[in-house]
């Protein structure tokens, strides 16, 4: 598939792709059976790539706000160290500065990354959309294959069905003519004589009142 794979990924150009594993209608494409193990594989990497964001982001927050307490802190012990400098104040006020850097280091390190994620889950849900074309193409052209065959297997069906109901048509106005005949020669009696389940002339004249044409009540109105 590679002609289809370069039309996929050109397709791609330009379009805003929702993240699929948080997309409802997505989900709604498979079924757990109808997964592949790539498939399966994307998924769990670019929800594991979705966690970490979250977390990353939490982490953040967290950091910035022990941070600003720290700076806080640091500005409430400048001012007492300058009414009463001590070297409790002084320790303290050096581990507030201790835990800024780390803050700051700690910020930088986090930063980096999540600058790096946006990229890395566009990426990979790209590559995510790229295998659901695969299978979408895929059951689409099967999907399509059948519902050709079926449609030919109604077409034939209702061929053979108007040919049945001829056929039908033609055996019940022969019996109507061969009881007509047998009637007249051996009155009502020729319905036991002939061990018959019913009375074709009567069968034949309910038809005829019914279809109000020649008999042919059975015949299939979507038929040309």
């Amino acid at each position: 598939m590679a002609g289809t794979d370069d039309m996929f990924e050109q397709a791609l150009i330009g379009k805003k792709i929702p993240i699929l594993t948080l997309d409802h209608k997505w989900h709604q494409l498979f079924t757990q059976r109808e997964h592949t193990e790539k498939i399966k594989q994307m998924e769990k990497e670019l929800n594991d790539l979705l966690k970490r964001q979250g977390k990353l982001n939490d982490e953040n927050k967290e950091i910035r706000r022990l941070k600003k307490m720290m700076m806080d802190e640091i500005v409430v012990l400048a001012d007492g160290i300058e009414k009463s400098p001590s070297k409790k104040l002084e320790k303290k006020q050096e581990e507030c500065r201790r835990i800024i850097t780390e803050c700051n280091e700690k910020l930088e390190a986090c930063e980096e990354e999540m600058i790096e994620l946006p990229r890395q889950i566009n990426q990979l849900n790209n590559r995510l959309m790229l295998a659901t074309m695969e299978v979408c193409y895929r059951r689409l052209k099967k999907n399509t294959a059948e519902v050709t065959e079926i449609e030919q297997w109604i077409t034939n069906i209702r061929r053979e069905l108007k040919k049945k109901i001829i056929r039908k048509q033609e055996k019940e106005a022969e019996n109507h003519q061969l009881y007509s005949y047998m009637h007249d020669i051996f009155g009502a009696d020729v319905i036991e004589l002939f061990d018959m389940k019913y009375d074709p002339e009567e069968k034949y004249r309910k038809e005829k009142e019914t279809s109000g044409t020649d008999g042919r009540a059975g015949t299939d109105p979507g038929e040309k």
